[in-house]
């Protein structure tokens, strides 16, 4: 479940946590400062969740606007989408409205392996660097063929775990 909180700019007014967007516009209609007069404007703020919805919340940049469709997305979309929101917003310079629509649409191959001479490995075990015989495996120079892989793959860490990814 993710909690957010709402503070309120206007600084005589109490904030105010919530679980949906449902339950903001609920409570937003409520607030009112000190002297009884309605509060409009609120700062959005992640509180609790798991990590990669935090790390999602940072991308998304929340705000009063933006709250719906945040909740909606962390609601139907899977940790993969997630992911390349994250990738598209933060790394690749996407807006939210991109982003926020369909995220399967996003042409980013993502990749769960902790570095580039990982999947420099991986990449010939899986025969994509052409066939390789077993015996001339050991004499490969896996950090070059890393290197190389560095013009078309990108690394980032999302919620303390490390991503290769390449976005077409």
């Amino acid at each position: 479940m993710t909690t957010l909180f709402a503070q309120p700019y206007d600084i005589t007014a109490c904030g105010f946590y919530f679980e949906s967007f449902e339950d903001y516009l609920e409570k937003a209609a409520k607030a009112v400062n000190r002297y009884g007069e309605p509060v409009d404007e609120f700062e959005i703020q992640f509180i609790d969740g798991d990590d990669l919805d935090c790390a999602l919340a940072g991308a998304w940049q929340l705000s009063q606007a933006t709250i719906s469709d945040y909740f909606a997305a962390v609601e139907d979309w899977d940790d993969t989408d997630k992911i390349k929101a994250i990738i598209a917003l933060d790394e690749l310079g996407l807006t939210l409205t991109q982003v926020a629509d369909d995220p399967d649409r996003l042409e980013i191959q993502i990749s769960h392996i902790k570095d580039m001479r990982g999947l420099a490995i991986e990449f010939v075990d899986e025969g994509l660097m052409g066939r390789i015989p077993e015996h001339l495996k050991t004499y490969l120079d896996y950090d070059a063929i890393a290197s190389d892989l560095e013009m078309d793959y990108s690394e980032t860490e999302i919620a303390g775990q490390t991503y290769i990814y390449r976005a077409d």
